[in-house]
């Protein structure tokens, strides 16, 4: 068990050097920089060459991604070269947004896809299931951005019921967050509840051909009894690697809701900030992401020794 964890994590670090080295080079590779953002378009090439040379442009890669990825070692992000505010400065008013939005949004979609995959399992040849499965085909083909538009058009212009954009924290006002928060994680939870139905119908119905299955329906259990006593354990092993596989999509779903609802989170961050050029931040802001992703992995990985005792038992 402890060799186990040891080897995840050793996977896990080197991950995400890779990961920095990537994400590093990438940016850098990016035609033009913030020295010519900051100088205009008008800006002589001396006078260009003179503000790299002090924003330390000029100096080998190499050396660069040594000094930023030690000072993220250490906590420090860098400084953004256009406000001259520290990165983390900057992106931690809309970290909350953001784990609010993904972690909202993928309880609500567990919270619709496992009742809906179930009943989709159970009466799979019925028209019941037949019905669910293909509003969850439709609901994949449905773009994020779309769904949001709709939602904002009839909930907020012409039902009014609720704000079409905005974000008050919590702390300020918990009713006026929950109101600003219903449509952005109600448009999340519905496209990635379209994706987990699918797999939630499928890991159940391997469950209903087991033979712990039929053995609880020949003692009089009802089908639905039977699959919650013992399919829902069962079922957990693919049903987690799915989340732990949806909470990294929803990241990336979250910064296109953002957009929609004008929520000020990292995917709003984001985009403004390669807008600008300012490449310190983004970096930060996609290493910062990029680290979510490997802790969601790293976390599944590790969840299915709780899950699944016969995992324990081969490492033994």
């Amino acid at each position: 068990m402890a060799l186990r964890i040891a080897q995840k994590l050793g996977v896990f670090a080197l991950s995400l050097i890779g990961a920095s080295v990537l994400i590093f080079l990438i940016t850098n590779a990016l035609p033009g920089n913030v020295a010519h953002v900051l100088l205009g378009t008008d800006a002589t090439p001396d006078a260009v060459a003179e503000l790299e040379a002090q924003l330390g442009l000029d100096r080998p890669i190499a050396l660069r991604y040594l000094e930023w990825i030690s000072g993220i070692a250490s906590g420090d992000f860098g400084t953004s070269p256009l406000s001259g505010d520290p990165v983390l400065a900057l992106i931690t008013p809309r970290v909350g947004v953001t784990a609010w939005l993904v972690a909202l949004g993928i309880c609500g979609s567990l919270i619709i896809a496992l009742p809906l995959g179930m009943l989709a399992a159970l009466k799979r040849r019925k028209w019941q299931g037949l019905a669910i499965s293909a509003a969850a085909q439709f609901g994949m083909a449905i773009p994020v951005f779309w769904c949001g538009i709709i939602f904002a058009l009839v909930f907020a212009v012409w039902l009014r019921v609720l704000p079409p954009n905005g974000y008050v924290p919590l702390t300020e006002d918990p009713a006026e967050w929950l109101r600003h928060l219903v449509l952005p994680v109600l448009t999340l939870a519905l496209v990635q509840s379209a994706v987990l139905i699918r797999y939630v119908r499928s890991a159940f119905i391997e469950v209903l051909h087991e033979d712990y299955y039929r053995t609880a329906r020949a003692i009089g259990w009802t089908p639905l009894r039977a699959l919650l006593r013992h399919g829902v354990r069962n079922a957990a092993i693919s049903l987690v690697t799915v989340v732990g596989l949806q909470l990294s999509s929803s990241l990336v779903g979250a910064i296109v809701v953002e957009q929609v609802y004008n929520l000020h989170g990292l995917g709003s961050l984001l985009l403004d900030k390669v807008a600008e050029r300012d490449l310190v931040v983004v970096q930060g802001t996609v290493m910062l992401l990029v680290l979510a992703v490997l802790l969601i992995n790293l976390l599944v990985d590790l969840s299915y020794q709780l899950i699944d005792p016969r995992q324990r038992g081969r490492q033994q």
